[in-house]
């Protein structure tokens, strides 16, 4: 039964007060309870129109509230049905769903549908290959086709993919903002990233390549691309890669650049020999979790940080106590380290304080609130 012959279905019921079949369904979504239960085509058809006709906006689509298990064939069945319900939302989290290629075929539909209201859509975790990724790239220079934000982490995309989506970066009208491709085999493909960065056509803004096996030749054509007018790149990741010694100098020395419009560039502080002596991320939401990743590195000794500046980060206690920890380490180099414009409780000023008494400490300047530490 298609769409058009639920709806119509619905309304004969509802004028002859049959309300059941609706009631059913409402009272399965609103206890969550329907990944639980196994559900008829024409129930399936009542829990579409339910969606559809719901007096609240379809801004985020969760495929696992309605599947019992992530990563289950019969996740494609249920992808199938709600469809309709997809095309109609924003944002769209699918990632650990067990997604393949022919979902991604699926999916290509929603984003052609006119007009598009999907502006985020997350497939992390899935085996959608390159195959997959064509299929997306295909409608990403349809132009009812609106998405912003594409994660693909993980997905078994290779050098084919990136060359798909290098294509569709350079079309007009591509209005992908944000592009997640971490944990990917594109290794030397990256250069074709980096090429379509300097086209005016390509509006990316925030680009992760985290884990990508992307070298220091890679590097140097990122790096390229960056120094071009106009590239509108403002944040960059590329923790876990092979990067060296030309690599890391590239990077740091993008700052001084005039064209240089990167607001936030992440790469791992574990390269050998980092050379990296100051850095500020400050204006970023790199929250508890971003700073215990950031004193993992602090804690390595091939890195020779000695100022860094988190100011307005997202830091709470939780991250004091990642930092102190950081910061008796032996191996430890910080000399000023700025935490202004964060939400450090008395908790956090404790830890922070107290190491001052440990013989590993060796920060000069400790700014924490609206004054200076000097310690």
């Amino acid at each position: 039964m298609n769409l058009i012959k639920s709806i119509n279905l619905f309304h004969c019921l509802n004028e002859l007060g049959d309300n059941s079949l609706v009631e059913e369904i409402q009272q399965y979504l609103k206890s969550g309870r329907i990944k639980e239960a196994k559900l008829s085509s024409s129930q399936w058809s009542a829990v579409v129109f339910v969606l559809l006709t719901s007096e609240e906006e379809l801004n985020v689509f969760h495929l696992d509230k309605f599947v019992k298990e992530k990563n289950k064939p019969e996740n494609m069945e249920v992808l199938q049905k709600l469809l309709p319900v997809i095309k109609e939302s924003r944002s769209v989290q699918l990632s650990y769903c067990d997604i393949t290629d022919e979902g991604c075929a699926a999916l290509a539909s929603a984003l052609r549908s006119n007009p598009s209201h999907l502006r985020e859509l997350y497939l992390s975790q899935n085996k959608i290959g390159d195959l997959g990724v064509k299929s997306l790239c295909a409608v990403l220079e349809d132009p009812h086709c609106k998405l912003e934000i594409l994660w693909l982490s993980y997905c078994g995309v290779t050098d084919e993919g990136c060359a798909a989506l290098a294509s569709a970066l350079r079309s007009n009208p591509s209005h992908l903002r944000e592009l997640n491709l971490s944990l990917n085999k594109l290794r030397d493909s990256v250069n074709l990233l980096s090429d379509v960065l300097q086209n005016p056509h390509c509006k990316l803004e925030k680009l992760w390549l985290n884990y990508c096996g992307v070298t220091d030749e890679g590097c140097a054509a990122l790096t390229s691309a960056l120094r071009s007018n106009p590239s509108h790149l403002r944040e960059l990741y590329l923790s876990g890669n092979k990067l060296g010694k030309s690599g890391v100098k590239l990077l740091s020395d993008l700052k001084d650049d005039p064209h240089y419009k990167l607001e936030t560039i992440y790469y791992s502080l574990r390269s050998n020999p980092s050379h990296l002596r100051y850095l500020d991320l400050s204006g970023n939401k790199l929250g508890d979790l971003g700073v215990k990743r950031l004193c993992a590195g602090l804690e390595v000794p091939h890195c020779k940080l000695e100022i860094l500046r988190l100011i307005d980060c997202g830091v709470t206690d939780e991250s004091c106590a990642s930092l102190a920890s950081a910061l008796r380490s032996n191996s430890s180099h910080l000399r000023g380290l700025d935490l202004i414009g964060n939400k450090i409780g008395d908790l956090g000023v404790k830890l922070l304080s107290d190491l001052k008494d440990d013989p590993h400490y060796k920060l000069e300047t400790l700014n924490y609130c609206d004054f200076s530490c000097f310690c």
